[in-house]
């Protein structure tokens, strides 16, 4: 068999969340050399809160980078071989890429939580938006956002699953598209908890200031492939992965191309690793015949690890 791991981003997180692996060393171990990388005890933050704390970009990203590298290192040490493929969705490409050997866990965490605050600062508070829009195709989705803009910013931001497409921008837009897609015949278009409109062109701001700190970073080739967000490709060369990743802020996640490349790469097996469970519900619906699984506890993992071996 052949499989892929990928990587879960923001809005998995949980208070918690990472007692569902047990007392474990390597996780420990995983939390405290990202909070000695960022000067403040993560560990505490994700087991005691508060959920409001858990919740702020500023924490969640460099939390759900630290959670994903953290259970890729528990199935490591497990005995869990390589995967063919590696992919994340958004923030989750950064751990893809630490598990990929591209980023170290000490140079990525600082990085997260830069990136975090140029996306809370690029958009004043309450200016953007996000929605999802479920049962409607793409297109229709891409063409409401059109007519909505009216001058301001709106578009298709997270690709999910043909029936479900997320839209980010200028909160006005937003809610005008939302209506839109709802006349167009979408079944929902629940607006997000949000705080700001990732994804969308108002993220360039965001996406200047990572290009400045990506420069100084150390990014190696890639041990595994990782098939990119932003252009759905496997880049080899450090530059042009420092560059996708530039990109990847202000541009839509390409979750359902993601899936079905790794479909026609002959992956039969996807395994969400870290806490939560979104994108294993999401493989069937992108990939007709793969399978997907959460390795979102310790059972989990064992059970990936159980398929893998056969």
């Amino acid at each position: 068999m052949k499989f892929a791991f990928v990587f879960p981003g923001q809005g998995s997180q949980s208070l918690g969340m990472m007692a569902a692996y047990g007392d474990n060393s390597i996780i420990r171990g995983t939390f405290d050399e990202a909070s000695k990388a960022l000067g403040r005890d993560l560990w505490q933050l994700v087991n005691d809160g508060p959920a409001e704390a858990l919740n702020q970009t500023v924490n969640t990203q460099p939390l759900m980078l630290t959670a994903g590298v953290a259970v890729w290192r528990l199935w490591r040490d497990k005995g869990g071989p390589l995967p063919a493929l590696l992919a994340g969705h958004s923030l989750g490409e950064y751990s893809a890429l630490v598990a990929a050997g591209v980023l170290t866990l000490d140079a990525a965490a600082p990085l997260v939580e830069l990136r975090a605050r140029a996306m809370q600062e690029a958009v004043p508070a309450g200016t953007g938006a996000m929605a999802a829009v479920l049962s409607l195709d793409a297109e229709l989705v891409k063409a409401a956002c059109a007519e909505a803009a009216q001058g301001e910013a709106v578009q298709a931001v997270n690709f999910n699953s043909p029936e479900q497409t997320v839209i980010a921008g200028h909160k006005a837009a937003v809610e005008r598209a939302a209506e839109l897609c709802k006349a167009r015949g979408a079944k929902r278009a629940v607006m997000l908890p949000v705080s700001a409109p990732f994804h969308s062109s108002l993220m360039q701001p965001a996406a200047e200031k990572l290009a400045v700190k990506l420069a100084s970073v150390m990014i190696a080739k890639p041990q595994i492939p990782v098939i990119n967000n932003v252009d759905v490709l496997i880049e080899n060369d450090p530059d042009a992965i420092r560059l996708a990743l530039v990109r990847q802020a202000a541009s839509p996640v390409r979750w359902v191309e993601t899936m079905r490349a790794m479909q026609a790469g002959g992956i039969t097996h996807i395994f969400e690793c870290g806490p939560g469970k979104v994108l294993a519900g999401l493989v069937k619906r992108c990939a007709e015949g793969v399978q997907g699984g959460a390795m979102s506890d310790l059972a989990g993992v064992d059970a990936a690890y159980e398929t893998v071996k056969g």
